[in-house]
């Protein structure tokens, strides 16, 4: 079987990969978005293809986005950090690209490719939680992608768990990751430190008394070595993800819940927490089969070989 070409398009990196048909990366390649300009994406896509695919037997190109894609798969409705409005993207890169190309959501991406190589492979009905800047999301209910009537299902992220909450970058108020993300976890521990309490001497003491300086992996390491705030910080944290994942699985009844995303590298020190708040918020309880929890195992390469398995089934 011929291998195929995942990207996964961000606001700064493209990332891809020429993947075999069982997800192993055999290649890889990287170049720099050149995020306000379009028809340089296209270009630097272009060029990474062809750097990817010399020598190779190449079937398809599967294309991950941060983004909105339409429900025919053809376009980019929206993208938060990059300069597309409506940017017919499958029909731009196709035009430069001679081998059939497919584009999707990214956090639908990372979601098919821990669906079929990664921590969900066993099951059928999947949610993944991506915890990092933001939430992403992407939803796999009887072996198929939850995709939506329009193409933007699963923005799980833009769940309002808190009336009148915190001021999304969305737009609106309450949403899931202004509660349950790396940036909330930062926006605490800063918080915590400006209030001058001794309980958060080792979080000054690592950003020496400027709270700005104060980055996820800070907390977290000083979480994995036992200081009592940090700690206090991720099982807070755990707490809001839990009670999140309760709320969804009201609704799409998973087999697995999978965590993916950088504040997911705190294993245990999230995961507890997280799964005790999701048991007590959850509809029926004790009366019902329970979601497992799996921390994501195919990390930063889910989008590359997810999008390389979707355009491979799809060229058969």
């Amino acid at each position: 079987m011929s291998a195929t070409i995942g990207l996964d398009i961000g606001g700064t990196k493209i990332a891809g990969g020429l993947v075999s048909p069982t997800g192993t990366i055999l290649a890889r390649g990287r170049r720099v978005t050149p995020a306000h300009d379009p028809d340089r994406i296209a270009v630097e896509v272009a060029d990474l293809v062809r750097e990817l695919s010399d020598g190779a037997d190449v079937s398809g190109v599967g294309v991950a986005c941060a983004g909105f894609i339409d429900a025919t798969g053809s376009t980019v409705l929206f993208a938060p950090n990059l300069a597309w409005r409506d940017e017919p993207l499958k029909r731009r890169l196709q035009a430069t690209i001679d081998l059939p190309v497919i584009i999707d959501n990214d956090a639908n991406a990372a979601a098919w490719g821990e669906f079929r190589f990664g921590a969900a492979r066993d099951v059928d009905d999947m949610v993944l939680i991506t915890v990092g800047t933001g939430i992403g999301g992407g939803v796999v209910t009887g072996g198929h992608l939850l995709r939506g009537a329009y193409g933007i299902a699963a923005e799980l992220g833009h769940m309002r768990v808190v009336p009148d909450g915190l001021r999304c970058g969305c737009g609106n108020r309450g949403c899931w990751e202004m509660y349950a993300s790396g940036n909330a976890l930062v926006r605490e521990a800063r918080e915590l430190v400006r209030s001058g309490t001794p309980h958060a001497a080792r979080l000054a003491e690592l950003c020496a008394g400027d709270p700005d300086k104060l980055a996820g992996h800070d907390i977290t390491s000083a979480a994995a070595q036992g200081d009592p705030a940090a700690v206090e910080l991720l099982a807070d944290l755990g707490r809001w993800i839990g009670e999140g994942a309760a709320s969804v699985t009201a609704i799409l009844d998973p087999e697995l819940i999978v965590l993916g995303g950088g504040v997911a590298d705190a294993g245990a020190l999230l995961l507890d927490p997280a799964q005790a708040a999701f048991r007590r918020q959850l509809t029926g309880r004790g009366h019902r089969p329970e979601a497992r929890f799996a921390v994501a195992s195919l990390g930063n390469d889910a989008g590359i070989i997810g999008a390389a398995a979707l355009v491979a089934e799809a060229v058969g």
